[in-house]
């Protein structure tokens, strides 16, 4: 067994990684990670998506892929050159709504919503209004995070948000919480059902 993704990929992903790569865009999630994605994706028949940070909708193909046709998912991203490309090839999916905003602005606007799967693949929901964004989960729902392993593109510092965030995930009651030392870094968290 190899850590690497094995899936069929979405008949979308070549043309969209092909204009990302023509478009320069470098914050692609990794392949293995949105192979994941699609298995989790799977895992919510009927349900409510939310992705915080769609980029050029390359991890937004896989979510699709996974879901079925009674799902709904909405993508935000403040990038509308990203966006483009993702609207190009994913925009007649009528599971699919792009949403181009800042995600401060889209979470305070929406934050009464609740979700069945949240991959927040961006800062807010991530390192910013993290609350915000759990109290979005439905009971049963899936919350995953990505980069959570060193990358060569971080900041000064980031290491310091990361281990905060890590932490802040491991010390919640309402989670359930898996660390893979995989891919990137992944963590899932489950939110606990009622009792």
């Amino acid at each position: 067994m190899t850590g690497n993704a094995t899936q069929r990929y979405p008949a979308s992903y070549a043309l969209i990684d092909q204009a990302t790569r023509k478009s320069g865009f470098t914050m692609a999630s990794d392949v293995n990670v949105c192979s994941l994605l699609k298995t989790l994706a799977a895992s919510k028949p009927g349900g409510k998506f939310l992705e915080l940070g769609t980029g050029t909708g390359l991890s937004t193909s896989w979510i699709l892929d996974g879901m079925n046709a009674s799902a709904t998912l909405i993508s935000v991203d403040n990038d509308p050159a990203a966006l483009q490309i993702a609207k190009q090839y994913l925009g007649n999916d009528h599971r699919l709504k792009l949403a181009e905003s800042d995600g401060a602005r889209w979470i305070e606007q929406n934050k009464e919503l609740k979700f069945d799967f949240i991959f927040a693949d961006t800062w807010h929901g991530k390192y910013l209004m993290l609350e915000e964004v759990l109290n979005m989960l439905n009971p049963a729902a899936l919350y995953i995070v990505d980069d959570m392993l060193p990358q060569e593109n971080w900041p000064d510092g980031h290491h310091e948000k990361v281990t905060a965030l890590v932490k802040i995930l491991e010390d919640r009651n309402d989670l359930l919480i898996s660390k893979l030392h995989w891919s990137t870094g992944v963590i899932i968290a489950v939110k606990h059902p009622a009792d």
